[in-house]
């Protein structure tokens, strides 16, 4: 197959796709990689050809923006991001696709390839990474700004996702990928994020079932096939400098708010604090090393990035912001997690591992250090967390996700459907 593997967002939203890219490469398929700029020297690292979309300056003005990071502001300056992208997805795939062989591979948001999908009559296949992108009547994921307890009933909570989905979503969402569709002569979609964006011919989602399990309101042609964990270890070993300082005390616990966070001084202060207070050593994960302070305590380690698989086995704890890539690497590595999630699908993987019993979370407001010690300390501490994070952990045992999804992008070769 030609297959051309499009995504955007922040390194947690492409290494998935770059997992899925190596497998359908070592299947012995043609494999192109459509994303930022900012990810040419990877993808390239991988062995993958790299076809870029939009500047590393455009990537780093979305990250920048303060707004991004709140929990309902950020919905309209990403929409405003992802507006902006649908022309250069949807021109990308009129220029690469060979008909008849070509399968488009996709992220959620990458409306400009599903448009191409429809006018091109191409099979394709949408993946979506979290399981709160789908809006479900059954069992609601949590989002910020929308309280939906168990016990409405289920006519409401769907009158309540129509009315989220009309007023705040499809204004957002809907309205740029309507304009360009308007620009096709193609009539317009009532629901963008609710359905458009599931591929006729196959849907994805990269988690497992125990994880959320698959809904009868869900599309059909839904499958599951576990949490990829790509994690550019093929690539990004871990450093000396993190690794004589892993053999040198205890393990410590390891921070991150994000790899395309700008403004976590904040976090990592209370990180420092929190270690301080729990006499405990501490990682900070970063790219952007303005955020760290200067002055360190010696058992406080800043490094810039290192590979989760390898590293979180080796550490007490990680706290996070969230994101399903840092969240499933903490479930694999069987340690406890705290969370601090601010928007998108990081409120709904924060329930769920507090659901699970193997972590907590905390609202960026209640970020600070002695509310991060404290919970580290009851998390750490607990005979029942440490219980469930060696249950959960076996779970991924003989899981071959990214084998698994590239099996099932084999199978929509030449179906259309739409």
């Amino acid at each position: 197959m030609n297959v051309l593997v499009m995504t955007l967002g922040s390194h947690g939203d492409v290494h998935p796709f770059l997992g899925i890219a190596s497998s359908l490469k070592a299947r012995g398929h043609t494999v192109k990689f459509f994303a930022n700029v900012y990810y040419e020297s990877l993808v390239r690292a991988i062995g993958v050809e790299f076809v870029p979309i939009g500047t590393a300056a455009e990537f780093e003005a979305v990250a920048r923006d303060p707004k991004t990071w709140h929990w309902f502001a950020g919905f309209k300056r990403i929409g405003k991001s992802i507006g902006s992208a649908i022309r250069p997805y949807y021109q990308a795939v009129l220029e690469h696709a060979v008909a008849g062989q070509t399968v488009l591979v996709y992220s959620t948001l990458c409306f400009g390839t599903r448009l191409a999908q429809e006018t091109l009559r191409l099979p394709g296949v949408s993946v979506h990474l979290s399981p709160a992108v789908f809006f479900s009547s059954h069992a609601p994921p949590v989002i910020r700004g929308m309280y939906m307890p168990a016990w409405l009933p289920r006519g409401l909570k769907r009158a309540l996702f129509g009315l989220t989905d009309k007023l705040t979503l499809q204004r957002i969402f809907g309205r740029p990928v309507n304009a360009f569709r308007a620009e096709l002569n193609l009539p317009p979609v009532r629901s963008v994020m609710g359905e458009w964006c599931h591929s006729p011919q196959r849907v994805i989602g990269l988690f497992p079932d125990w994880y959320a399990p698959p809904q009868s309101d869900w599309p059909p042609q839904t499958v599951l096939t576990g949490f990829p964990l790509w994690d550019e270890q093929q690539v990004t070993p871990i450093s000396p400098q993190l690794e004589e300082f892993l053999n040198s005390g205890s393990p410590p616990i390891a921070f991150t708010p994000g790899s395309a966070m700008f403004h976590g001084q904040k976090f990592f202060s209370a990180a420092i604090d929190a270690c301080q207070r729990m006499n405990r050593r501490g990682l900070l994960l970063t790219r952007h090393a303005e955020q760290i302070p200067a002055d360190l305590p010696a058992s406080v380690l800043h490094i810039p990035f290192a590979p989760f698989g390898p590293l979180l086995p080796r550490c007490a704890a990680v706290v996070h912001h969230g994101g399903i890539g840092s969240t499933a690497q903490g479930l694999a590595a069987g340690i406890p997690q705290l969370l601090m999630p601010m928007s998108f699908d990081q409120p709904d993987n924060a329930q769920r591992v507090k659901n699970l019993g193997v972590g907590d979370w905390l609202g960026p407001r209640r970020f600070t250090g002695g509310n991060v010690s404290a919970a580290l300390g009851r998390l750490i501490g607990s005979h029942n967390v440490a219980a469930a994070c060696r249950s959960v952990a076996e779970k991924f045992a003989g899981s071959a996700p990214l084998i698994q999804t590239a099996r099932y992008i084999e199978q929509v070769e030449g179906k259309i459907g739409l």
